[in-house]
């Protein structure tokens, strides 16, 4: 059993980003101090949903003030990202904190971001595998490419890499194609707090073989958890999805924010330790994934969020590792 917190810094209404920010790392620090193995962070842009923009330099902030906890990157942007100038600053990371970054890598949305960082929807819609590939290649130590998407002769990366980056790749569904490519390159699955114990299930049935898949879900502890939860977490995404513009005008997120909030409520461990112990050890049982990253951030404030991991880590994962 591993289990981390995923720290998306979502921006509730009437907030500013800086403070947010600073919750993220308040959040951080709170789970090295709870025995969380992990801390994961999200990255987006122009949006309230997220407002790091780019989970990992603000990864390198947190390696630098822990001393035992990993980070990861849930998920690096391949899609807006080039993938050597990725694999350089993991390369400087992992060297500097002994080994403790974990990257997590996906394709994205056709969102405006395409067209603001100039990479363009075909890099999106077809680019993806050679963006994997090219980032793998690079952290071997020296990289070319003679692609559609990328071509340039051979250099050496620097620093050079001193192990093997463990990645995991952002899975959507399924039938996305991100699972083939994940399980023909043998990297493992970051899978989505939007599904539910089946779809999870059906995800890793799908590819195929034994792997260290990592499940997100959102974890809120406490006896009035599912009424904070449906208090709070509207707003947020109200704000947040209904942000996003994508690069060619086709429909962006359409869920109701109070209907998707329910949905999180009924799949996830939301409610009294007991309830969230027992969510949580039936979801592995069904899924057969006991790597977990839980979202914390329910409350929006930085005490209800730094409370709640404090209670995560005194009353659920004792529970979970006996």
């Amino acid at each position: 059993m591993r289990a981390g917190v995923f720290l998306v810094s979502g921006r509730f209404p009437g907030q500013e980003d800086a403070d947010v920010l600073r919750r993220t790392v308040l959040a951080a620090d709170a789970a090295e101090a709870a025995g969380f193995d992990e801390v994961w962070l999200a990255e987006h842009h122009f949006v309230p949903y997220g407002v790091c923009p780019s989970a990992i330099t603000l990864a390198a902030h947190l390696l630098g003030r822990t001393e035992r906890i990993e980070v990861g990157t849930a998920v690096s942007v391949l899609s807006t990202t080039h993938p050597v100038a990725l694999a350089e600053q993991w390369s400087m990371l992992d060297a500097v904190s002994g080994g403790r970054l974990r990257l997590g890598v996906g394709r994205g949305g056709a969102w405006q971001d395409l067209e603001v960082f100039g990479t363009g929807l075909d890099r999106y819609e077809r680019g993806y595998p050679e963006s994997l590939d090219l980032l793998l290649k690079a952290t071997t130590g020296t990289v070319s490419a003679n692609g559609e998407h990328f071509a340039f002769r051979e250099v050496p990366v620097r620093p050079a890499p001193r192990r093997t980056p463990r990645i995991v790749v952002a899975c959507g569904s399924a039938d996305s194609g991100s699972v083939r490519l994940a399980a023909d390159r043998g990297l493992p699955l970051l899978l989505g707090m939007h599904a539910d114990d089946h779809g999870k299930a059906a995800t890793v049935a799908a590819y195929g073989a034994p792997a260290d898949h990592v499940s997100t879900v959102v974890c809120q502890v406490g006896d009035d958890a599912a009424d904070l939860v449906r208090r709070m977490l509207p707003g947020w995404l109200k704000d947040g999805l209904g942000a996003h513009v994508t690069v060619d005008g086709r429909p962006g997120p359409s869920r109701d924010p109070v209907e998707y909030t329910e949905r999180l409520c009924e799949i996830h461990p939301v409610g009294p330790a007991g309830e969230c112990v027992a969510k949580l050890k039936t979801s592995l049982r069904r899924t057969g994934v006991s790597h977990v990253l839980m979202f914390v951030e329910a409350s929006g404030t930085p005490e209800g969020t730094v409370a709640n991991i404090a209670r995560i880590g005194a009353e659920v994962l004792p529970a979970l590792r006996a």
